[in-house]
């Protein structure tokens, strides 16, 4: 059985995918929801109405795929680390 490790690829939406997190976090923050435990239960259930739908912010997520959206959340924390 081969045991080398699988390459993952996914490119280019970088600056979509951090326009919509922080379009739909402000949305949710402005409706007095904790925008990183509403995303979380998005992330975990793909159950959009965890994202209000103030400002558009539903629609906005949707057009992403989540794997979209944890690639991009994971790219933010890894600079953040490696700058800190």
């Amino acid at each position: 059985m081969d045991q080398e490790t699988m390459m993952f690829r996914k490119g280019g939406e970088e600056n979509k995918a951090r326009e919509v997190i922080r379009d739909v976090c402000r949305a949710m923050a402005e409706k007095g929801y904790n925008p990183i435990n509403q995303l979380v239960g998005y992330l975990l259930s793909g159950d959009p109405a965890y994202v209000t739908s103030h400002n558009d912010a539903r629609n906005k997520i949707r057009k992403l795929e989540r794997d979209e959206v944890l690639e991009e959340l994971v790219r933010a924390y890894l600079a953040h680390v490696k700058d800190a």
